[in-house]
């Protein structure tokens, strides 16, 4: 590799990528001590008390450490907080958002989008093979996890079978910002080829706020007619927001 203009021998060790800007100048392979101490506390500190012992920043600050293993990552960490919100809108971030950050290259990306795909699929294995009555809390936590931080709107459908076991969770369709495509045919058609009995919608705002609009409120009834035409039933049409949801059932939509 061609060392940069100015740069020492000890820094031309360590190559240049996305992820960093100028690595710390370092006496051999070692890091400094300041750095190396306050990851082993921090690292500790998490042992310790967990998840709740940590700000937000510092939360990142793990998830960064490995991203990014010779550099000080906390001005990157309160970068993307201060970008994005909270830790989970970091997480849930789309790719090109992510790498448009200074410091955010492919390593942190991709170290960011495993953390949240590991969230993911833990949220959904409490709820997978469940009786939805008896774990609709975990349900909700799982639509929350998912969906609740994004900034473009998903419509997901929850397939659920005689005895309201849920068989399948998908994603039919994404849009924009305010809208998302939904094709009531498309729909019964999936339940019908995974032999599920009924359904449970579920779409975002990324606006934050799970008031339905009419177009919200007409896609639901074309689903219900369409399912009840063909013997599926609709047990609700969730609209998940930033801080709370809303269901059709309970508000009378259904």
């Amino acid at each position: 590799m061609t060392k940069p203009p100015g740069l020492s021998d000890s820094l031309a060790l360590f190559p240049l990528d996305g992820d960093e800007a100028l690595p710390v100048p370092l006496s051999g392979s070692k890091l400094p001590s300041y750095i190396a101490d306050h990851r082993a506390r921090l690292r500790q500190r998490f042992l310790d008390g967990g998840a709740a012992a940590l700000p937000d920043y510092e939360l990142l600050e793990l998830v960064l450490f490995r991203a990014i293993p010779r550099q000080d990552v906390k001005p990157l960490a309160r970068r993307l907080l201060e970008t994005f919100g909270d830790v989970a809108s970091v997480l849930s971030a789309p790719l090109p958002r992510l790498l448009q950050i200074e410091g955010v290259g492919q390593a942190v990306a991709t170290e960011l989008k495993i953390i949240e795909a590991a969230a993911h699929r833990m949220a959904r294995a409490k709820v997978l093979r469940r009786h939805v009555v008896s774990s609709w809390a975990q349900l909700l936590d799982y639509c929350h996890t998912v969906m609740a931080h994004r900034e473009q709107e998903q419509f997901r459908v929850l397939f659920l079978d005689r005895k309201n076991v849920l068989i399948a969770d998908e994603e039919q369709a994404r849009g924009t910002v305010d809208h998302v495509p939904v094709y009531p045919r498309e729909v019964v058609k999936r339940a019908l080829e995974l032999n599920a009995s009924a359904l449970i919608l579920v779409h975002n705002h990324p606006s934050g706020d799970p008031t339905p609009s009419q177009a919200d409120i007409d896609m639901t009834a074309q689903v219900e007619a369409a399912a009840q035409a063909l013997g599926l039933s609709l047990h609700d049409h969730l609209i998940i927001g930033r801080e709370r949801e809303l269901s059709f059932r309970a508000e009378g939509y259904l």
